[in-house]
């Protein structure tokens, strides 16, 4: 793949890519950070990119690999000198007009919708992100993953279960 390829992949595929990267890192500074390292990394592997393949598989690959290995680092970091993690609230934005009462209802669903999500090992949870944010195909998230397509679709059977019953406990408390 050249460079103009690669231009038209991230013009293509960039608002995608940054949405998983957010999806992953729940701040904008990392998101941004994984962004970037993101299509560096694409641009020297750029001659491995088939463009008649699935080039979105792979960037998206090249991103879960990144966050990977910075978690990992993080981790080992941790280890040896513990900090504080910040947390951030997440928004959901409401397109509609609604009354008060409907749109702290609505943030909360998202926030519990959210936070079940989170609450998923990583195993069900990624899969989750690029098939429902990032909008790859079953076949996309396998090779992404280098996985079978038939295990893509068991994780992903498994997380919406397990949403499921997240939401529901969570309903069941609430009344």
């Amino acid at each position: 793949m050249n460079c103009t390829e690669l231009s038209q992949c991230i013009e293509l595929y960039g608002k995608a890519i940054y949405s998983f990267c957010w999806q992953l890192t729940k701040n904008q500074s990392d998101a941004d950070d994984l962004y970037q390292e993101t299509f560096l990394k694409a641009t020297e592997l750029r001659q491995r990119i088939d463009p008649d393949g699935n080039p979105k598989g792979f960037l998206f690959s090249i991103t879960l690999r990144l966050w990977k290995d910075r978690r990992r680092k993080l981790a080992r970091r941790q280890r040896i000198a513990p900090t504080e993690a910040l947390s951030e609230e997440t928004d959901c934005v409401c397109t509609d007009e609604l009354t008060p009462e409907e749109i702290v209802l609505s943030h909360e669903l998202c926030e519990w919708v959210w936070r079940a999500a989170d609450n998923l090992p990583e195993r069900y949870r990624v899969p989750l992100y690029l098939y429902y944010t990032a909008d790859l195909s079953v076949e996309q998230i396998a090779s992404a993953l280098h996985i079978p397509q038939g295990t893509v679709k068991s994780r992903l059977h498994h997380a919406r279960k397990a949403m499921k019953q997240d939401l529901e406990a969570r309903q069941y408390e609430r009344a």
